[in-house]
């Protein structure tokens, strides 16, 4: 008898595509196999959103375009997990009925049971947990890029922002053991890994629970330790937590990408008060001051919300202003939505649809003036870059390579005649810069090729090449991006 096959279909955030990571994982300790691109899967898990707009009819939908397949084929299950699966719970088997197991986001680790009693007693199974069974760091991960990893250092949330639904389906902020966390670096790094992005809803409140204000700033450091670490990345901060030491541990760790992510949400203090976020445009454009004071060559972006109930226009031209001042590098920009149990869903003031549409539109042409002012002072600059997989769609059309810069602007490259990898650097000159990509046209000033090459190549089945003496500086680039506009919008922060 063949294994089973799955399929892990992903929605939202970077902790929903890192679970999905270890329940592929789960899976394949169990015995199932990935499905083969373009064939039906024997079991088809939806890892759920319930962040942004129609997040639950998007689901229904989908689980309606797999019931008469599954009609079709005895034996084929559906499970569904995540935030969405949280929060609906038994709702969801009731609504789609051909639905085999429902699971939360505490017990990720109970898929492969749950799948088996299902089968077994040939009913649904629904297991929602309300705190976590265990650190899902501890679960078996197949993780999907063989150079860069994400790495969980905490789950849950203690901030209350009055338009999100995720702390109540996450639970209260749990950190991992310093400890635990860099033996999973060392770990990752001994496989050929060479960037982490260390992941939490919010990165820098780490060590709440343990007493240590400073937790997140030594942990940095700490990586800045790790022989063969060569890119570390965050997210996401807040802007409530985000405290001079951090600033100290970016500058002073020369591992520690100049990168940040800093969530605005709004200009507006009124805005920032009814959304209950704890600081005011003041302090937040002071950060990022700081920041660039020590830091020049940071590289900042933001997500920004437009269309809070109760935004007036001279609310929304705060946020504008802040814009300006802080001349993001890029923004996630979103437009306000109601979320099913959360403070804001009910507040009064709600914008009209067509006020909400002009307004993202003015906000969205203005960052991309911005970015594309601030790409072009890349123009002219060498780079390292880390050659990435699946990041340039025209790649194969254009006869080019993608990759990221150190600050995670998205390079496209000339294809240079010697063979380079996923996870090898390339070392090039910016001669174009778009509001959303760089170009080096020119030919590649040098190639490294890297140990997370070689474990690119061990799992892609390609030959490793001899070792030989190749010129270029040590950098290397990011895990896969999730889509944007799911991806940000699911941040709590």
């Amino acid at each position: 008898m063949s294994a089973r096959s799955y399929e892990v279909r992903t929605y939202g955030c970077q902790m929903n595509v890192h679970d999905s990571e270890r329940l592929s994982g789960l899976l394949e300790d169990a015995g199932y196999v990935r499905a083969v691109a373009g064939e039906e899967a024997d079991v088809v898990v939806f890892n759920t959103c319930a962040v942004r707009e129609n997040a639950d009819n998007r689901l229904y939908g989908n689980l309606g375009h797999l019931a008469p397949k599954k009609a079709k084929r005895p034996g084929m299950q559906i499970a569904v997990g995540g935030c969405l699966a949280q929060k609906d719970r038994d709702t969801i088997v009731a609504k789609a009925p051909w639905v085999d197991v429902v699971f939360g986001t505490h017990n990720i680790g109970s898929l492969p049971v749950l799948l088996e009693r299902a089968r077994v007693q040939e009913e649904a199974q629904v297991e929602i947990l309300e705190s976590l069974d265990v650190f899902p760091s501890t679960l078996p991960t197949r993780r999907e890029s063989a150079y860069a990893a994400w790495v969980s250092i905490s789950v849950g949330c203690n901030n209350t922002c009055t338009f999100c639904i995720v702390p109540a389906l996450r639970g209260k902020e749990k950190d991992r053991r310093p400890g635990d966390v860099l033996a999973e670096i060392e770990a990752l790094v001994a496989e050929g890994v060479i960037e982490v992005t260390l992941l939490g809803q919010n990165v820098n409140a780490y060590g709440s629970d343990m007493g240590d204000r400073e937790a997140f700033s030594k942990l940095l450091r700490a990586c800045g330790e790790i022989d063969g670490l060569e890119r570390v990345r965050f997210t996401s901060p807040h802007p409530r937590d985000f405290t001079d030491d951090v600033i100290a541990a970016m500058a002073e760790t020369p591992n520690v990408m100049h990168q940040l992510h800093m969530p605005l949400q709004s200009g507006s203090d009124d805005v920032l008060r009814a959304m209950r976020r704890s600081y005011r445009q003041d302090r937040y454009l002071g950060i990022i001051d700081r920041v660039r004071t020590a830091m020049p060559d940071a590289a900042i972006s933001t997500d920004i919300i437009v269309g809070f109930p109760g935004e007036t226009e001279a609310d929304f031209e705060q946020t504008l202003h802040a814009v300006r001042e802080a001349r993001f590098a890029n923004a996630f920009t979103f437009q306000y939505s109601k979320r099913p149990g959360t403070p804001a869903a009910t507040m009064d003031g709600q914008i009209p649809k067509a006020v909400v549409q002009e307004r993202y539109e003015r906000l969205v042409a203005l960052q991309d003036d911005i970015s594309w002012d601030e790409n072009k002072k890349q123009v002219g600059r060498t780079l390292d870059v880390l050659v990435a997989e699946g990041e340039g769609r025209k790649d194969e059309s254009t006869a080019r390579l993608s990759g990221r810069a150190p600050d995670n602007r998205l390079v496209h490259f000339q294809r240079p005649d010697e063979d380079v990898r996923p996870g090898d650097v390339v070392t090039v000159e910016i001669t174009y810069a778009a509001p959303h990509h760089l170009l080096a046209e020119g030919p590649t000033r040098a190639v490294r090729r890297t140990r997370a090459g070689d474990a690119w190549a061990k799992r892609a089945g390609a030959p490793a090449p001899a070792p030989g003496v190749l010129l270029g500086l040590p950098t290397v680039g990011p895990p896969p991006a999730a889509p944007a506009a799911e991806t940000a919008a699911c941040r709590v922060d």
